[in-house]
C-alpha cells in the first residue's frame, strides 16, 4: 500500500481519520434532507463538502452523481499521496487496474425518477443508464487515470470494498498488473434508503444524541449509523514500489472470502463461516493466529452481527486474543466505502503499536469472550492485523495486513 485517498465523515486527510478514531465519538449529524422528508431516522454520517473542480472540469462535473464524485476524488487523492501525477501515465496502462466495491451504486438516480409525480418516461435524460450503472465509478476512475488492465466492480453489500482490495491484490500477486487502485464508495443516505433500513430494524433509533448512536459490541447497541464515504488504496507490486522509491504504509498479505449460505440479512449465528474466512486469510498470508497484533472488526453495531462476529473471533483467537477495535463506532457504516479506510487505519495502528478504543462502549456484551478495546487505547504487539468485512447476504471477506517495517 503506497497511497491512500479518503473522503469520509472524518474528513479528507489520513490524520483526520486517525484523530477521529482516537477521539472515539460517532461522527453522525442531523441531515436536513432526512428531516425534511420525515424519515424515521434523521441523522447519518456525511462527508464534509469539498471542491471537485480540482479533480474534474466543470463540464464533466455536471454528469457525475455523488458516489462518482466521492470515488473519483478519493482515487485521485490516493495517487497524489503516493507521489504520482493525478493524470494518465502514472503507470503503463496495460499494467494498471481499478477495483471498486459498492453496495448501492447510484441507486438514488432511480429514486429521484421514481418519486417524481410528473415523470415522462419518453423524456428521460439520455445519460440515465450510465448514471445508474453500478460500474460507473470504476469506469470513470479507469478512464480518468488510464487504468486499462482491468476495471472491476464488486457488489457484495458491506463486504464490497474488502473484496475489491483482495481481488486487486490477487491480480498483482499473479503478475497480471504492477499496480491497482482498490477500494470502494457508497452514498446511500437518502429518505428511501434510510426508511428501508429502518424497517429492517438495523439502524440505531433510540439515541437522542447521534454522537452516541453507534455502539459496537455494547450491551445497549440497537443498530448502525448509515454513512456515506469513499476510500481507496494504491496497491503496488513490492519490487515496483521499491524501484521508484515509494513510501510504503504496509502490505496486503492475505485475503479470503466465503459465504454464510444462511440468510438474506442475518449472519450464521455461531460465526463459524466468518471464523473459516479469517483462518483462510491467515493461511493465505502464511501466519498463525497467535502472530496477529490486533483485529479490525466489521462490528456495525447490530445485535446479531456483532454477536456472530464476536463468536467467530473467539473461535479463531481464543478468549485471551488480540485487541479488537471497530472503526464503524466512529465513522458509521459507509458500506462499500468502509474497507479501505479501515485497512489503512489497521496499518497505522500496527505502525504505532497502539489500537484506538471502540466508541460508545459502556459494557461489552457478556459471553463474547473477546478483547474489545474500551475506554483507553491498548497496545498492539507486532505488525500483523486482521480486518473483517461481513455483509448482508452472508458475504464474508477477511484481509491480513502487515504494517511497514
Amino acid at each position: 500500500m503506497t497511497g491512500v485517498g479518503l473522503h469520509t465523515p472524518a474528513g479528507r486527510r489520513p490524520d483526520d481519520l486517525m484523530h477521529a478514531l482516537d477521539d472515539g465519538r460517532t461522527l453522525a449529524v442531523a441531515s436536513p434532507e432526512l428531516i425534511q422528508a420525515g424519515a424515521p431516522v434523521t441523522f447519518a454520517g456525511l462527508v464534509p463538502e469539498f471542491d471537485m473542480t480540482g479533480y474534474v472540469d466543470k463540464r464533466r462535473l455536471r454528469q457525475l452523481e455523488r458516489p462518482n464524485m466521492l470515488g473519483l476524488a478519493a482515487a485521485a487523492d490516493a495517487l497524489d499521496d503516493a507521489g504520482l501525477p493525478m493524470e494518465p501515465g502514472a503507470f503503463d496502462p496495460a499494467a494498471f487496474g481499478v477495483a471498486v466495491g459498492t453496495g448501492h451504486g447510484n441507486h438514488h438516480v432511480m429514486e429521484r425518477v421514481a418519486t417524481q409525480a410528473d415523470v415522462d418516461l419518453h423524456r428521460l435524460h439520455p445519460s440515465t443508464v450510465t448514471r445508474i450503472m453500478y460500474n460507473s465509478t470504476a469506469a470513470l476512475i479507469s478512464a480518468r487515470f488510464g487504468a486499462a488492465a482491468f476495471s472491476m466492480t464488486y457488489v457484495a453489500a458491506c463486504a464490497s470494498g474488502g473484496m475489491a482490495i483482495g481481488e486487486a491484490m490477487r491480480r498483482i500477486r499473479e503478475g497480471q498488473v504492477v499496480a491497482a487502485l482498490a477500494g470502494g464508495v457508497d452514498s446511500p443516505v437518502s429518505p428511501l434508503t434510510v426508511a428501508a433500513f429502518a424497517r429492517m430494524r438495523v439502524l440505531s433509533t433510540s439515541r437522542a444524541d447521534p454522537a452516541t448512536a453507534s455502539r459496537p459490541f455494547d450491551t445497549e447497541r440497537d443498530g448502525f449509523v448509515l454513512s456515506e464515504g469513499a476510500s481507496f488504496l494504491l496497491l503496488e507490486e513490492w519490487e515496483h514500489a521499491k524501484a521508484r522509491g515509494a513510501h510504503v504504509y504496509g502490505e496486503v498479505a492475505g485475503y479470503h472470502t466465503n459465504s454464510d449460505a444462511y440468510h438474506a440479512v442475518a449472519p450464521r449465528p455461531d460465526g463459524s463461516t466468518a471464523a473459516r474466512c479469517m483462518l483462510g486469510a491467515l493461511l493465505d498470508a502464511g501466519i498463525e493466529p497467535g502472530e496477529v497484533g490486533h483485529i479490525n472488526a466489521n462490528a456495525t453495531s447490530t445485535w446479531s452481527g456483532d454477536e456472530a462476529e464476536g463468536r467467530a473471533i473467539q473461535a479463531v483467537f481464543g478468549a485471551a486474543g488480540p485487541p479488537v477495535t471497530a472503526p464503524k463506532g466512529v465513522l458509521g457504516h459507509m458500506i462499500g466505502g468502509a474497507a479501505a479506510a479501515e485497512a489503512f487505519a489497521s496499518l497505522r495502528f500496527g505502525a504505532r503499536e497502539e489500537v484506538a478504543p471502540v466508541a460508545n462502549v459502556d459494557q461489552v456484551q457478556g459471553g463474547l469472550g473477546i478483547n474489545v478495546v474500551v475506554g483507553e487505547p491498548q497496545a498492539a504487539v507486532g505488525p500483523w492485523a486482521v480486518s473483517n468485512s461481513l455483509g448482508f447476504g452472508g458475504h464474508n471477506v477477511s484481509l491480513v495486513l502487515s504494517s511497514a517495517g
